[in-house]
C-alpha cells in the first residue's frame, strides 16, 4: 500500500510539473524542453522528490542559466531566483546556497547526458536540406582540454601534467566531440583524464562512435586520419575527408591517377595496436583503398574515390569548413566559461560539462529557427550575440509568451551575422603583456606559510 501511494505522489508531482509549465514561466530556459520530442524522455529521467524550494525541472533550468551568465556564481543564481519569485508573489525564502547546491547533487547526469544528446541529434537531423552539403550530413570531429579546480578528489580523477610539480599544477580532462557542421550542435561527448595510455582522442572517440551515422560525411585535422578509424567508419558506410598524418609519406606517381595531384591509393594494414582485439584485428581489411590530393599546400584524404561526384574544389572547399569545430569549441570554452570549470568533485564535474553542452545546444537551437524564419543558415549567425539577446530576453520578459514576442526575439537573433573569412589565419600570441607576477612554484598552502615565517616568498 504505501508502494502504491509512492507511485502515486510521484506522478502527481509530474504533473504538478508540467501544470506550472503552462500556467506560469517562472523557468524559462525549461520551456524549450517542453517539446513534444524531449518532455517525455526529460520525464523518465526526473528523481523522485518533494516538493523543495528546488525541485529538479527547477535546479535544472537554473543550472542552464547560470553557466550562460557572465557571473556563473551560485549566488548570483540563487539570488535570481529568490528575486523571480518575489516578482510572482511568491515567498522568497533564503537566498544561502546551500539548498542549491544540494539540490545540483540530487540531479541525476544521465537526465543531462540524454537531453544534450537528444537535442543535439533533433537540431541535425532537422536541419534544412539548404544547410547540408550535397544534400549530406557533415559531423565534425575533435578534441580539446578543460581544467578545473585543485582539488584532491579532482587530481585523483584527472591528473596534472607529469611536467607540473605537485601542488602547482591543476586537473586537466580531454574532452572530445561530434558536432554537427550545418546547426553547430554537440551531437555527443566523451571526457577523460588527458594523460594515460589508451586515454587519446581515438581512445574516447570509439566510446561515441555510434553517434556517426551511415550516410554521414566526417570531417577531422590530420590527427585522425588513421588506418583503422577509416577502416572502421567506412565499414558503416560513413564517408571521410582528413588531412595527411605527417607520419605518412604521399607519393602521386603510385596508385590510379585521377588527376593533377590526385589518385587513388591502397593502405597497407599495420601490425595490431595495443588496444584493438586479435578478432578485432582479423575482420580489419588487409588493405584499404582511399583516394589522396594536393590543393592548396595540403594533402588531402577522403573515401570518397569518384571525381565525378566529389571534386577536389568541392572536397577543398568542405575542408576549409572544419574551422568552424574551433569556433564550436572556442564558444563552448571562452564563451560559456567552461575552458575552466568550477566544481570540486568529478562528479560535479561532469555534470557541469554536460549542463553547459545542453546549454550551448539550446542556444544553438534558438539559432536554427532564427536562421529557418529568416532564410539564412545558423552559421551566418553569432553565437555570442544569441547567448547576450536570450539571458536579456528571459530577465525582462518573464511569464510572457506570446507568438509575436517569439518573432520579435528570432529577428532580433538574425540581426548580427558573422562575417565570411574563408582562410581566415591568426598567430596564437598575446599582444597585451601579462602583469609582473612570479610564478607560484610550491604549493599555495606552503607558500603562506613560507611568508608567515619569512615574510617574503624565497623562490619568488
Amino acid at each position: 500500500m504505501r508502494k502504491r501511494n509512492a507511485h502515486s505522489d510521484f506522478q502527481q508531482h509530474r504533473e504538478s510539473i508540467r501544470q506550472r509549465i503552462h500556467d506560469r514561466h517562472a523557468v524559462d530556459f525549461f520551456n524549450i524542453l517542453t517539446g513534444p520530442q524531449l518532455l517525455e524522455l526529460t520525464d523518465a529521467y526526473l528523481p523522485e522528490h518533494r516538493e523543495r524550494l528546488y525541485p529538479p525541472t527547477v535546479t535544472l533550468s537554473m543550472f542552464i542559466k547560470q553557466v550562460l551568465e557572465v557571473d556563473g556564481s551560485c549566488q548570483k543564481a540563487v539570488n535570481g531566483w529568490a528575486a523571480q519569485r518575489a516578482a510572482e508573489g511568491l515567498s522568497p525564502r533564503s537566498v544561502r546556497t546551500g539548498g542549491y547546491c544540494k539540490a545540483r547533487q540530487r540531479l541525476p547526469v544521465e537526465m543531462m547526458i540524454a537531453l544534450t544528446r537528444e537535442t543535439g541529434k533533433l537540431l541535425c537531423d532537422q536541419a534544412n536540406t539548404g544547410w547540408r552539403w550535397r544534400g549530406r550530413t557533415v559531423k565534425l570531429v575533435d578534441g580539446t582540454g578543460i581544467s578545473m579546480p585543485d582539488t584532491p578528489d579532482n587530481q585523483e580523477q584527472y591528473p596534472q601534467s607529469s611536467n607540473q610539480a605537485p601542488g602547482v599544477g591543476f586537473p586537466l580532462a580531454r574532452l572530445v566531440g561530434v558536432i554537427c557542421l550545418s546547426t553547430g550542435a554537440v551531437v555527443d561527448a566523451a571526457m577523460g583524464p588527458f594523460q594515460g595510455k589508451g586515454r587519446d582522442e581515438h581512445a574516447l572517440l570509439r566510446k561515441i562512435q555510434n553517434a556517426l551515422r551511415p550516410g554521414n560525411v566526417v570531417l577531422a585535422d590530420a590527427l585522425y586520419c588513421s588506418y583503422w578509424l577509416i577502416a572502421t567508419l567506412q565499414a558503416d558506410s560513413i564517408d571521410v575527408l582528413f588531412e595527411q598524418h605527417g607520419s605518412r609519406i604521399t607519393d602521386f606517381r603510385r596508385g590510379h591517377r585521377l588527376g593533377t595531384r590526385d589518385h587513388v591509393v591502397s593502405w597497407k594494414k599495420p601490425a595490431r595496436p595495443d588496444w584493438m582485439t586479435p578478432e578485432e584485428y582479423a575482420a580489419c581489411p588487409d588493405e584499404l583503398a582511399v583516394r589522396e590530393f594536393r590543393v592548396d599546400g595540403r594533402v588531402l584524404v577522403t573515401t570518397m574515390r569518384d571525381p565525378r561526384k566529389a571534386r577536389k574544389k568541392e572536397l577543398s572547399d568542405l575542408y576549409l569548413q572544419r574551422w568552424h569545430v574551433e569556433l564550436d569549441f572556442r564558444n563552448i570554452k571562452t564563451t560559456l566559461g567552461m575552458d575552466v570549470l568550477r566544481c570540486m568533485t568529478p562528479k560535479m564535474v561532469e555534470k557541469e560539462l554536460w549542463v553547459n553542452l545542453l546549454a550551448y545546444n539550446l542556444i544553438r537551437l534558438l539559432m536554427a529557427q532564427a536562421a529557418a524564419e529568416s532564410g539564412l543558415q545558423p552559421r551566418q549567425l553569432s553565437f555570442k550575440h544569441t547567448v547576450q539577446i536570450w539571458t536579456q530576453w528571459t530577465l525582462l520578459n518573464t511569464g510572457k509568451n506570446q507568438d509575436w514576442q517569439r518573432d520579435i526575439l528570432f529577428k532580433l537573433i538574425a540581426q548580427i551575422r558573422v562575417g565570411e573569412r574563408p582562410g581566415r589565419l591568426e598567430p596564437r600570441a598575446r599582444k597585451r603583456r601579462p602583469k609582473p607576477y612570479p610564478w607560484l612554484k610550491v604549493p599555495r598552502k606552503l607558500a603562506r606559510q613560507q611568508i608567515r615565517e619569512l615574510g617574503y616568498l624565497p623562490n619568488a
